[in-house]
């Protein structure tokens, strides 16, 4: 008995590994709720990618460029170099992370190619204004860095032992209304206070990729193929890089050397958050501290959150980057879109096979 036991669960098993056939079709076809969750999914890559392009392009690595004090030799400009105050690889972690999102993008909409599904196309809706500083592409963009919202609360959430999934607020670490996260143009770049664009970006990044790590954990439970399940674990165990690095960032712009900086030229201020002990307010934590888990009565442990519906959720996150100001000046057909893929990716419901 024990070995039939053993033999059939083995069986079981196999039947739920993500595999292809012959034709390359996988083994287990994906849901049409699957589907629908990878289509919100490329979507949201699609806009990050959009997102991180821009910073890239004035603030990410530039080959054979090197920092002011080193010149003869071709200057990074002022927001390059502010990025690494905050981190001497700073311009180098903004080119890979978005490297790695035009890796996301491309990827799905391949996938959907691969399984005959329809990929997500965004780019009649490229028509917002680029920065006119010098070393931005005068392309048409899906988002707006120039007039940025920025929710901070992410910051003092993952320092807190409390988690929203059981209906936990939190704090705004900073008061970031209305900000550029990027050079709008060559005159901020002579700005006494340029950090402060950098600092407000840190803080951006932060709250972009603390968002999709939670999004892909909390659709990965509505998830039904295995290999469906492989790619969101797989693409959102990245974006959970990705925040790492962005909450030592943003901690980094809120201690000496670079804080207390004082607000000027439209810019806010940043304070020196180490001036009082406060440990929702830690500068320097990279890792997420253990908080409330599945029930209040087990040990705290330390995870990635919110992961519940009607939080960051496909819709809850629509939501929160439209707060962001990341849309503004999009057109009504854009958010219908993005509303439909949200909507088709929250009713997914999960099939046991």
């Amino acid at each position: 008995m024990k070995k039939a036991l053993l033999a059939s669960t083995a069986t079981v098993g196999a039947g739920l590994i993500a595999s292809r056939t012959a034709s390359g079709q996988p083994s287990i076809a994906p849901t049409r709720g699957d589907i629908a969750i990878l289509r919100f999914l490329a979507a949201a890559e699609l806009i990050e990618t959009d997102m991180w392009d821009q910073y890239a392009e004035l603030g990410g690595l530039t080959p054979g460029q090197l920092p002011v004090e080193a010149a003869p030799f071709t200057p990074m400009n002022s927001y390059q170099n502010a990025f690494m105050q905050l981190d001497p690889d700073g311009p180098q972690y903004v080119s890979s992370n978005t490297l790695d999102e035009q890796s996301h993008a491309a990827f799905l909409n391949a996938y959907f190619e691969s399984i005959g599904a329809p990929a997500v196309n965004f780019d009649e809706f490229r028509t917002l204004p680029s920065s006119q500083a010098d070393g931005a592409k005068n392309i048409g963009r899906l988002t707006n860095l120039m007039n940025l919202t920025v929710d901070t609360s992410w910051y003092t959430r993952y320092r807190s032992s409390t988690n929203p999934d059981f209906g936990a607020t939190f704090p705004q670490a900073l008061k970031l209304i209305n900000v550029p996260g990027s050079p709008r143009t060559n005159a901020d770049f002579e700005l006494s206070n340029i950090q402060a664009i950098a600092n407000i970006a840190a803080f951006h990044f932060g709250f972009i990729e603390q968002g999709g790590s939670s999004l892909y954990a909390t659709l990965s439970q509505k998830v039904s193929s295995p290999e469906v399940l492989k790619i969101t674990l797989s693409i959102g165990g990245d974006e959970i890089c990705h925040f790492l690095e962005w909450v030592d960032f943003s901690g980094n712009s809120v201690q000496p050397p670079v804080a207390p900086l004082a607000a000027a030229n439209g810019l806010p201020a940043f304070p020196n958050f180490d001036v009082k002990v406060n440990p929702l307010l830690q500068t320097n934590l990279i890792f997420p501290v253990p908080c409330e888990f599945i029930s209040p009565q087990l040990p705290k442990c330390a995870v990635i959150r919110p992961t519940s519906p009607g939080q960051i959720d496909a819709m809850g996150a629509v939501k929160a980057l439209t707060a962001d100001g990341l849309f503004i000046g999009q057109s009504p057909k854009f958010f219908n879109l993005l509303a439909a893929l949200a909507v088709e990716a929250d009713a997914a419901q999960r099939t046991i096979y």
